[in-house]
């Protein structure tokens, strides 16, 4: 099942929402969400920037993946395990990469993620890179919110941003007044 010149992907259905999970090999390259604000883009994306196609299956690691979001979803996990393979520029992958280092339950605003890059002026490019991260959850970019700490896009939504992290500070702190 592991051709390599397959995306393997498989739906899960998350209590916020539905997720594409996807395999390439034995990394995951696909955490997106089913209904998305730009849709298509982040599947073009990967199928040219892999060679391959998207093909129905579950992999060994969209498994392992499933059992992972499972864990957190619970609130038993806070760190994943699944090794993950950024398809994207340069650039885009620094921002992906620093993401997965936002510890869970603590967030970060754009420019905060701008300065850590040495880049403070590059907010907007560090903001658009969020928004085409392909590994939602796992690369966390639910956890940059805005310069006024305020919740801001999401590709899946606000409602499934704000659940996220209320899921990890296991409180609801963003109540409706």
């Amino acid at each position: 099942m592991e051709a390599r010149n397959s995306i393997w992907v498989h739906s899960y259905l998350s209590p916020c929402g539905e997720l594409k999970l996807g395999s390439w090999g034995d990394k995951l390259c696909l955490c997106n969400w089913a209904v998305e604000k730009h849709p298509g883009r982040v599947d073009r994306r990967l199928q040219e920037g892999l060679g391959a196609v998207y093909e129905e299956g579950l992999s060994e690691v969209v498994r392992r993946a499933i059992g992972e979001l499972d864990e957190y979803f619970r609130g038993e996990r806070k760190v994943f395990d699944i090794p993950l393979l950024f398809v994207g520029t340069d650039f885009q992958k620094r921002v992906w990469n620093l993401l997965a280092e936002i510890p869970y339950g603590q967030t970060l605003s754009y420019g905060e993620m701008a300065a850590r890059l040495g880049m403070p002026k590059a907010v907007r490019a560090v903001a658009n890179a969020n928004g085409a991260n392909a590994i939602s959850i796992f690369a966390p970019c639910h956890r940059v919110i805005g310069a006024d700490r305020s919740l801001t896009g999401y590709g899946g939504g606000l409602e499934a941003k704000k659940f996220l992290l209320e899921l990890e500070r296991g409180e609801s702190l963003f109540r409706e007044k």
